[in-house]
């Protein structure tokens, strides 16, 4: 069985791709190595885990070089996580989305359908639960509240995915993933963002004054969950109205007051961090909590690390000679 996975120089690529390779799996990854942020975190990801010799550089934008990839290698499964992230950039920078998470995954869906590929996991988001109020999150909400472009696009990847699986009848499973953490995080989210601070002396920013929740999911459990999630393709007579089309909330089950989140990177860090206290911003979201219950139920799913022990793992990892940021 041959496997792609993209955006395998990512945070959660990169992991995914290390531990299939591992497990014996014939796998090629893709990325198209943007600037979005610091280069040298991709490739300090792909040089720690091995992967120099199956990864390509590529965009799944590009349909032409997508088609010649999946002519040449006939790949049997895909795990797309290819995608332009990040909620706040995408109030500033709206078109990159369209490009990557539109188009790109367009051409992947259609790269699937004409190349005989059996199954594909594809990475959506918490954020298209949006201005939805009743927690935890269940995949039975309504998701029709966005309040970012960014959670737009994961949440027209679903449905555009559902089509796909409805008209041609190859497997496909969305998964939203939670607020991840871990090392070789990217530089955009908050472990990186407040440890960088503290390491300056520089004030770390707290938005909502504070008064935020997040489910924080270690990169661990979600590359092991993202992997299970694969092994189980779904079958059209298990799935509503015979499409074989499932999606899944992938978190902790446990979430965390932004305050109590600080406090163990202080902690971990032994230094107490000055702060900055600011208003709720644009596309953010006051709490995320995600019922896991259906991944657990129906492919085993269960997270086993807590927040002390991957904030321990992540500042190992950030205060050492491997972090190209340090």
């Amino acid at each position: 069985m041959k496997i792609l996975v993209t955006g395998a120089a990512g945070f959660i690529g990169s992991k995914v791709m290390s531990m299939l390779l591992r497990r014996g799996d014939d796998v090629i990854g893709v990325d198209n190595f943007n600037d979005y942020y610091d280069v040298r975190l991709k490739h300090g990801r792909v040089e720690a885990f091995g992967l120099g010799d199956r990864i390509r550089k590529m965009d799944i934008a590009d349909k032409a070089a997508v088609d010649a990839l999946f002519e040449a290698e006939k790949f049997d499964k895909v795990i797309n996580l290819a995608a332009q992230a990040g909620v706040r950039y995408s109030i500033t920078n709206p078109y990159s989305y369209l490009e990557s998470n539109l188009v790109g995954f367009l051409n992947i869906l259609e790269a699937c359908r004409n190349h005989g590929v059996r199954y594909l996991v594809f990475a959506s988001s918490s954020s298209v639960y949006g201005l939805n109020a009743k927690v935890p999150y269940s995949e039975d909400d309504k998701v029709d509240n966005p309040v970012s472009l960014y959670a737009a696009t994961k949440k027209s990847n679903e449905l555009m995915a559902h089509a796909y699986a409805k008209l041609y009848g190859f497997a496909v499973t969305g998964l939203r993933y939670f607020t991840v953490y871990g090392p070789w995080g990217r530089p955009d989210m908050s472990p990186m963002l407040f440890a960088g601070a503290i390491s300056r002396g520089e004030a770390i920013k707290v938005f909502n004054n504070g008064d935020m929740i997040r489910d924080f999911t270690f990169i661990d459990d979600i590359a092991e969950g993202t992997i299970r999630v694969l092994d189980h393709q779904p079958k059209a007579e298990d799935c509503p109205n015979g499409v074989p089309y499932k999606v899944y909330n992938i978190g902790c089950s446990n979430p965390v007051r932004l305050m109590d989140f600080i406090s163990e990177i202080e902690t971990a860090y032994g230094k107490e961090a000055n702060k900055t206290f600011l208003p709720m911003q644009p596309g953010d979201v006051y709490q995320t909590n995600a019922d896991t219950s259906h991944l657990e139920r129906e492919v085993g799913y269960k997270p086993h690390w807590n927040l002390h022990e991957g904030i321990s793992e992540f500042m190992k990892w950030y205060k050492s000679d491997l972090n190209p940021l340090k």
